[in-house]
């Protein structure tokens, strides 16, 4: 699915007009990534959380040369899947929650 699919599917299901909700993917989407900028983790109950994680700088090669290369340290953004997520995604019934 792209973007403009994405788009499609929410104006459809909300009846609104596709300019409208481009707004709204496009203002979820900026949100997202205004947090992990910020570093703040971001979780979405059923659907899984996005995090930033810490690379360490490392020396790489230049596989067309050979020559060694400094790699910096960096951030990158992660996803975790949640557990309803990887059922739904198996076909299998999500786990229903214990009580003790």
């Amino acid at each position: 699915m792209t973007k403009a699919d994405l788009i499609e599917e929410v104006s459809r299901v909300v009846e609104m007009t596709r300019k409208d909700s481009e707004v709204i993917v496009e203002a979820i989407f900026d949100s997202v990534v205004k947090s992990l900028r910020s570093g703040d983790k971001i979780e979405i109950r059923g659907f899984g959380s996005f995090r930033t994680r810490q690379r360490q700088p490392r020396v790489g090669r230049n596989p067309k040369t050979g020559a060694r290369v400094e790699v910096p340290a960096k951030r990158i953004p992660y996803f975790k899947p949640s557990k309803e997520l990887k059922d739904l995604v198996n076909g299998t019934e999500p786990a229903a929650p214990t009580v003790p």
